[in-house]
């Protein structure tokens, strides 16, 4: 054999370790956090001039003005004054942010185990005035997808936060497929009436205010905080919410959480203690809903981390909420978020586009339209426009009669 070839060989054994075919070892993706002490981790919220987006979440409609999350980087503030040409004003860095809700010109946002507010009044000049440490039971710390296995080496929960992630290929000693950490992971910590204008979120959202209270929902925990004093809420209680929640909508006195297995139902007649009521059950897939009158519409996703490769639409009887019981099905390719209004349903069916559907009853549904230019997200449909976000882009539209026209197009890049 020749000396390249030898060394070559050589080589390739190096790599993986052995040239045996019974080699103990697999080539695999591996997520490594990025921490951060708690003490600088409190220190870098800050309120910057507009900035590119890195990567769109969540989107949230309060008067004017839209706010567009950055994964588990903040939120950046755009003025919608005049919805064909919307301006980026500002950025709010708040590491760990998942979700924000408004009322009164004072914005809430998790970052991390904290919950943290900002005055608003001034737009162009916005201000932190609290913040809650370690209010919230679990953080979701969104391992990768793609991630076979997680590495936290020396991370410690009760003084570091994971503010993002490494992932890579890596050689490891093979084991039994159930030990592999699959989707999210849970980290316990410490349990720590004027007219209203409260913001609108997406069906994606996990909080919702509801007169003086503001409720959160984690994967397994709901917390309610009173925010009867806007500038200064207090976390009144934390309760078990049920399994693997994604996603909390709100109607008529009740909440409606979005789980991967299905949906739950809690009644806010004691608004400081949400009680349970009933649960409706499928299988497994990401799952946010909404509600109109009687029925509840539920977009299940399949594929990736999700469960079962089917996805579909459900239409949920909720009039008798003690039994919650499915009305119809519908297939659908890839969805994500969803609304309602009037007698149109909303679908966003990601890389299939925006699908409209004509509510001949709340449970009959033609599909009248379908808008294909954009991979589609989440949708809020507001009173005289649907403000849509999709990849890296913003869309309004007018309403039609079974369908919309564009009035905007926003980079979000």
């Amino acid at each position: 054999m020749k000396p390249v070839l030898i060394i070559f060989s050589l080589l390739l054994c190096v790599t993986f370790f052995s040239c045996d075919d019974d080699s103990n070892s697999e080539l695999v993706i591996v997520a490594t956090p990025e921490i951060m002490s708690k003490s600088d981790f409190r220190k870098s919220v800050e309120i910057k001039g507009a900035q590119p987006i890195a990567e769109p979440g969540k989107i949230y409609i309060y008067n004017n003005y839209i706010f567009v999350g950055d994964v588990n980087k903040g939120v950046h503030i755009i003025d919608n004054t005049n919805p064909a040409s919307p301006q980026p004003l500002s950025y709010i860095e708040i590491p760990g942010n998942e979700d924000i809700s408004v009322k009164n010109n004072y914005l809430y946002a998790d970052s991390a185990t904290d919950l943290v507010v900002f005055d608003i009044s001034e737009i162009n000049n916005v201000k932190q005035v609290e913040r809650l440490e370690d209010v919230f039971e679990i953080y979701n710390y969104q391992i990768p997808l793609e991630a076979e296995y997680t590495d936290f080496g020396t991370f410690n929960y009760e003084t570091d936060i994971i503010v993002g992630w490494n992932v890579k290929r890596e050689l490891r000693e093979k084991v039994n497929e159930d030990s592999r950490v699959w989707g999210v992971a849970e980290v316990f910590v410490n349990d720590a009436a004027a007219p209203s204008n409260v913001g609108v979120g997406g069906s994606l959202a996990r909080f919702q205010i509801i007169n003086n209270y503001l409720y959160t929902v984690g994967q397994y925990s709901m917390s309610i905080f009173n925010i009867q004093n806007l500038s200064n809420p207090v976390l009144e209680t934390t309760q078990n919410a049920g399994w693997n929640i994604e996603t909390m909508f709100s109607a008529d006195g009740y909440l409606y959480l979005g789980s991967t297995n299905g949906m739950y139902i809690y009644d806010l007649k004691t608004p400081s203690s949400p009680e349970y009521v009933s649960e409706f059950t499928h299988w497994e897939g990401c799952d946010p809903v909404v509600v109109d009158g009687d029925y509840a519409y539920l977009t299940l996703r399949g594929g990736n981390m999700c469960g079962q490769d089917e996805s579909v639409l459900e239409v949920i009887d909720i009039s008798d909420k003690s039994n919650p019981t499915l009305a119809k099905r519908y297939t659908l390719e890839n969805p994500y978020g969803l609304g309602v209004k009037d007698d149109m349903l909303y679908v966003c069916d990601g890389t299939a586009g925006l699908k409209l559907f004509k509510r001949n009853t709340p449970v009959e549904l033609d599909l009248v339209k379908t808008l294909k230019e954009a991979q589609a997200t989440d949708v809020i449909p507001l009173e005289n426009s649907l403000i849509m976000i999709g990849e890296n882009t913003l869309y309004q539209y007018e309403y039609m009669v079974n369908n919309v026209a564009l009035i905007s197009a926003y980079s979000l890049n």
